[in-house]
């Protein structure tokens, strides 16, 4: 099976993650732990590895990402 990247990193929305967490003032633990209250089981590890472009970020994640941080998708995607 072919890994899929874009320039280098295995997503685009790592970088805005980082950002609004930042923003927010919330640790990556403190966002792992909402992402698990809305659902989405993951550990503050893997939200390391996204923030910095080394793991794949999923629809239904992205998705919870955007409430928790109270931004939308388009805005993670770096399309607003």
């Amino acid at each position: 099976m072919k890994i899929y990247d874009f320039d280098g990193k295995k997503n685009i929305s790592g970088e805005r993650i980082h950002q609004a967490r930042t923003t927010l003032r919330l640790s990556q633990a403190d966002l792992a732990a909402r992402m698990q209250v809305s659902g989405v089981s993951i550990e503050r590890e893997a939200i390391s590895k996204i923030e910095t472009g080394d793991r794949f970020v999923t629809d239904y994640e992205l998705m919870v990402f955007a409430k928790v941080l109270g931004v939308s998708m388009a805005w993670l995607l770096d399309q607003e």
